[in-house]
C-alpha cells in the first residue's frame, strides 16, 4: 500500500477526479482518497515511477506534496 499527499482538494468532486486519475494508471488498484487528510492510498501491482503518479495528478490540477 502506497500513500501520497495531494494538495488542492476541496470537495468530493476533487476526490473523484484524483481517484479516477490514479485508477487509470496501469498497475494501480484499490485507490482510496481521503479528503480530510489530503491523501491518496493505493496498491501497486508492479513498481510505478513517482513521476508517472505526479504527472497524472498534476494534469488534473492538483499537486503531489513530498
Amino acid at each position: 500500500m502506497s500513500t501520497i499527499k495531494v494538495k488542492g482538494m476541496s470537495c468530493q468532486h476533487c476526490v473523484a477526479s484524483v481517484t479516477k486519475a490514479l485508477s487509470e494508471i496501469a498497475g494501480i488498484k484499490d485507490v482510496q482518497v481521503n479528503l480530510e487528510k489530503g491523501e491518496a492510498t493505493f496498491n501497486e501491482q508492479s513498481p510505478i515511477s513517482s513521476e508517472t503518479i505526479k504527472d497524472a495528478i498534476t494534469k488534473i490540477g492538483f499537486e503531489v506534496v513530498d
